[in-house]
């Protein structure tokens, strides 16, 4: 063996082992964890590939050597050495879903608006709007703050989107900074909840309707962090590095490899990153906004918002079914950041002494190793799902209903009535649009976002699929 180290146990959802060596823990080929020398133990609350088949291996640090290899079932105790199952490694399957909050919850619960602080950088600022508006639904509220842009391409820009109803454009006469931005927005968007995206980020499918859904999957959750390829904390699958997407995928594409497999994994931590963060109005009404005295031009208010909301019951997550790209410093530039971050943490020490370490202790977490590992296998082409094709839009249509190409549709029973059953089907297989003469089916799709459309709504939607109110 390359790396000297031997199986311990496994007693169905934990695994111990010895190394030699620092080494690493492989899960179904890809890598999951570092190992420390000595004895080492891994506790599974869920099985990551979401069946019962998984395959351990150690390797070198660096991924390099294949050291050894061991099949178990989740669930079921194992023999050392011996292999409980054969075969090829199993394909990702979906994990068990969020608790969904209760249709009437959600018609009850304020609409979500999105807040853009926006300081030059016009090309950023065009693509940002660009799949803000096909991929947000029109009755959702788009609120655009120009923080007195100094290029002149920006009220361009603007201007061409001024007519439209679902969107707020205000431009600050002088430049108030990022975060008295941010708040002039959140004061514009009235009693609803808010998203903050910055202006150098493009959204993807159903990215706002999953915020939401996760916003109120428990009473406690604050606010609701997308993951990103370039948001440090927030960057999927290796943290506090920019990780491209797949070069044979489009951002969309992406966007739905995660929509369709890492629904399920939503990791805590002690803060949210203002990149695209979902913030129910609740928790404005508790501890009030952003510190735009502190955190002038950002970088911190957030961090402080999320401890504030944290002291008064607050948790906040991470949406691994969410990837919002992220150019970052497009505005201020690397340097400048740097500086900026370096004050705000500054702050951040002296007001909550015990925030770093318990951002320490929460970064990796069981659930966020098994995103990372999840969406490292989606990036490497070995999740057994998009071999064929890549991730395309799922819909459902009645059995009567079949003209649409096969491979885009799931088909539902169609005595199916139970409309919490039918709302967790929709969420759990990422569907996209429905169309159906099931009124519970419809209903249960309307009340998460979801599309119902009419055979004519049907065939535009396949032929441009977005949100459509």
């Amino acid at each position: 063996m390359n790396v000297q180290g031997r199986w311990l146990d496994w007693d169905g959802r934990v695994l111990r082992l010895h190394a030699d060596a620092a080494c690493e823990l492989h899960l179904d080929g890809a890598f999951f964890e570092p190992v420390v020398a000595g004895d080492f133990t891994r506790e599974f609350a869920f099985s990551p590939n979401g069946g019962n088949a998984l395959e351990f291996a150690l390797r070198h640090s660096g991924g390099t050597g294949l050291a050894q290899r061991w099949r178990v079932r989740f669930g079921e105790p194992a023999q050392i050495g011996v292999d409980a199952w054969q075969g090829e490694t199993r394909v990702l399957q979906a994990l068990v879903d969020l608790p969904l909050p209760a249709p009437e919850m959600l018609r009850a619960a304020p609409p979500a608006a999105v807040v853009v602080p926006i300081y030059n950088s016009p090309q950023c600022v065009q693509r940002c709007i660009a799949a803000l508006l096909r991929h947000t639904p029109t009755a959702r509220r788009k609120i655009l703050i120009d923080d007195a842009s100094t290029d002149p391409a920006i009220g361009e820009i603007l201007r061409a989107y001024s007519g439209r109803p679902d969107i707020l454009i205000r431009r600050n006469e002088r430049n108030l900074g990022y975060t008295a931005s941010c708040n002039l927005g959140i004061e514009l968007a009235g009693n609803t909840d808010v998203v903050l995206l910055n202006s150098d980020t493009q959204v993807g499918p159903r990215w706002l309707e999953r915020l939401r859904l996760s916003a109120y999957s428990d009473a406690h959750i604050g606010t609701v962090t997308a993951v990103s390829d370039n948001a440090g904390a927030f960057s999927v699958p290796e943290l506090e590095k920019y990780c491209p997407i797949p070069a044979r995928w489009t951002l969309e594409q992406t966007q739905r490899a995660l929509l369709q497999q890492c629904g399920g994994c939503l990791p805590v931590l002690p803060t949210g990153n203002g990149f695209c963060m979902y913030v129910k109005r609740e928790l404005f009404a508790c501890i009030g906004v952003l510190d735009a005295q502190a955190f002038p031009a950002g970088y911190g208010e957030e961090n402080d918002l999320c401890q504030r909301a944290e002291r008064a019951g607050f948790r906040h997550v991470i949406a691994g079914d969410v990837l919002v790209q992220h150019e970052r410093s497009a505005s201020f530039g690397d340097e400048r950041r740097v500086a900026l971050g370096a004050q705000g943490m500054a702050v951040l020490r002296e007001r909550y002494p015990d925030y770093e370490a318990n951002v320490g202790a929460t970064l990796w977490s069981f659930e966020r190793r098994v995103l990372d590992w999840r969406v490292r296998r989606l990036y490497a082409g070995t999740d057994g799902n998009y071999a064929a094709h890549p991730p395309r839009p799922r819909i459902v249509m009645d059995a009567a209903a079949a003209a649409f190409d096969d491979r885009l549709v799931e088909r539902l029973s169609p005595d199916a009535s139970d409309t919490m059953a039918l709302r967790a089907w929709l969420v759990h297989h990422a569907i996209e649009a429905v169309q159906t003469t099931n009124p519970a089916l419809a209903r249960a799709a309307v009340n998460i976002g979801v599309p119902a459309l009419d055979a004519t709504g049907m065939a535009r939607w396949v032929a441009n699929p977005q949100p459509l109110a």
